[in-house]
């Protein structure tokens, strides 16, 4: 099959694109139209990578028949995807993202476990791995018991750092020592050595080479830490990417015929949607912070100060690991966000249901309530667990003193500033199928507590993986159709930071329309307030916070911001920040019915 020309990408007339989940694949059709790139077509099919079918690709053309059938556009010959365009035949490129059969699976290796391990681990989640484990120097194990963990885990790749230029080398010799005696076994594919990256001190590089060399396929890259003020990601996570496409995905069931197929290498799904995030923040020079809620895992994105950070938080999903969050939050924490009397035991029954049938949706309204209140753990505790990982130390640009270099940990400088948040862009079912946009906006507003102007979004139909390998042939079609098919707006939420007594007052403001309505109140401290403001219109707002709060300019100064429309319109969110619930049961359920009456978030039941 011929492959697009690379001096044609700027001019694509029509793509077809895939994302190959762990359960479904999904197939996209985007063409050039009068108005930019449009999304015309959406298939889906079951993924095929497991038996009896074993070959990944009968998932992809049944995805695309489908896409075929909708359209009429002929986009097949036999099981050959025709890439010479024409009106009503042919693609000019065929694209596509993977994380079925696990996705990208990583152990990581440093010295220090809060420094060159945090490093590693940075890298590889960058790169769209889940990492399985980190191995360090002081993770507090017994040798034979790391190495009995990697032969265990079979990871697909493993990230060895460690040491700063022109240190000690003995802690990374022994490091490969380790790995060498685990003789690790890749996933898949039983003939050929499991990849390790060597991203540590190039004063060791002789040693691991000797070390590793004949028992694994060692690469070298650049030092991932080579000072400790200074990190450099980028080389190791760019051959990630390279060795996930020759190894893991040349060995996984007809993937090696799916990379003959596509214009551009294969991506993990994860690190085609952070690519994304990433482009946005840094093309639009804005803080924003994206989420994909899954059934498995929640990945969380961001970009701050234009740092990109991403983690995953392998436990924390909606139906196959919906017990853990269980575990995680506590039933008191879920229990806190519903609004109705319920029993612990058919609390926990309930989320046990869900698990063991991670296909079935709410049969109830009730039903409803419960999982949105767990989709509100999962979220704050991946939100947490992210602000952990995205500190201070980032890129070139972010330097600090030796003994701060020495004190961090987890936690410490966090980048993460919700009142320089411009966005949120949520993903996944629970957030992308809500039966009403309200519902969305209000469970991310609970669980990440944005302040000051925050403009809330949500992905439409989970298209963010294709767009996000799309964005490396032709950036301004992934961001035309990002901007018009793939993200909903669902509007401007407006909250001051800062706390005070019920029915306080927290700030008054005006709201001038494009069409010249005005509007000028107040409002009190627990109070919820949403004004309509459609996707295509916009309004000056001007806020004069009491002097306890702070909208963005500091406390008590005034913030005037245009702000757009969206599904749901402007959400003034008088709740103070941090978000403080009553510790009364019937003051919270009161206190819960009263914010979900403001949004319109449930029907009413009479």
């Amino acid at each position: 099959m011929s492959k697009a020309r690379k001096n044609d990408y700027d001019n694509l007339k029509r793509v077809i694109a895939t994302d190959c989940g762990s359960t479904t694949t999904k197939a996209i059709l985007i063409e050039k139209k009068k108005d930019g790139y449009r999304l015309v077509a959406r298939g889906e099919a079951p993924t095929t990578v497991e038996a009896p079918f074993e070959d990944v690709t009968r998932g992809v053309l049944n995805a695309i028949r489908e896409v075929e059938e909708l359209t009429g556009i002929e986009i097949l010959d036999g099981e050959n995807i025709i890439t010479d365009y024409s009106e009503k035949r042919g693609v000019d490129i065929y694209v596509s993202t993977s994380s079925a059969g696990g996705g990208l699976q990583m152990m990581v290796a440093g010295v220090v476990l809060t420094m060159t391990g945090e490093s590693a681990q940075r890298a590889a989640l960058g790169a769209g791995a889940i990492v399985m484990d980190i191995i360090a120097s002081n993770d507090g194990r017994m040798p034979h018991e790391k190495i009995e963990r990697i032969r265990t885990l079979r990871p697909d790749m493993i990230l060895l750092s460690g040491g700063i230029d022109g240190g000690t080398i003995s802690h990374v010799a022994e490091l490969a020592e380790l790995i060498k005696a685990a003789d690790p076994k890749p996933r898949f594919g039983s003939g050929y050595s499991l990849p390790v990256i060597y991203a540590g001190n190039k004063d060791a590089r002789e040693v691991v080479l000797k070390t590793l060399e004949e028992n694994t396929d060692l690469v070298v890259v650049e030092n991932i830490r080579p000072t400790l003020e200074r990190e450099n990601l980028g080389p190791a996570r760019h051959k990630i990417h390279e060795l996930f496409m020759e190894h893991v995905m040349a060995h996984a069931p007809g993937y090696k015929k799916l990379m003959s197929w596509t214009g551009v290498p294969i991506m993990p799904t994860p690190g085609a949607v952070g690519m994304l995030i990433e482009n946005i923040g840094k093309e639009e020079k804005i803080d924003v912070l994206g989420v994909d809620i899954g059934g498995a895992t929640t990945d969380v994105f961001s970009v701050f100060e234009g740092v990109f950070n991403r983690t995953v938080s392998a436990n924390l999903g909606m139906s196959y690991s919906i017990s853990n969050v269980l575990v995680e939050a506590g039933i008191e924490n879920i229990m806190r966000w519903l609004p109705f009397e319920i029993d612990k035991g058919i609390i926990k029954n309930r989320i046990r249901n869900k698990m063991i049938r991670p296909t079935t949706i709410p049969a109830t309204l009730e039903d409803l309530k419960l999982e949105q209140a767990v989709a509100r753990e999962a979220l704050r505790l991946a939100f947490v667990q992210h602000k952990d990982m995205a500190v201070g130390l980032k890129g070139t640009q972010v330097k600090r003193t030796i003994a701060d270099a020495f004190s961090q940990v987890s936690g410490s400088e966090s980048l993460v500033n919700m009142m320089s948040l411009s966005m949120i862009v949520g993903s996944g079912g629970i957030l992308s199928h809500a039966p009403r946009r309200q519902q969305t906006a209000l469970m991310m507003l609970d669980a990440f507590q944005p302040e000051g102007f925050t403009e809330l979004a949500v992905d439409s139909i989970f298209m963010m993986p294709h767009l996000g390998v799309l964005s490396t042939v032709n950036n301004k079609a992934a961001r035309e159709v990002f901007d018009k098919d793939c993200l909903i707006r669902i509007g401007m939420s407006i909250a001051p930071k800062g706390s005070a007594k019920p029915g306080a007052k927290v700030a008054r403001y005006s709201i001038k329309k494009d069409n010249g309505e005005i509007i000028e109140d107040s409002i009190l401290f627990g109070e919820l307030r949403v004004y309509h403001l459609k996707l295509n219109e916009s309004a000056e707002v001007t806020i004069y916070p009491e002097k306890g709060f702070d909208v963005g300019a500091g406390k008590g100064k005034e913030v005037h911001k245009k702000v757009h429309g969206g599904t749901v319109g402007i959400i003034i969110d008088g709740r103070g920040r941090p978000l403080q619930l009553a510790e009364n049961d019937k003051e919270r359920r009161e206190q819960l019915n009263s914010w979900f009456t403001a949004m319109d978030i449930y029907p009413r039941i009479n």
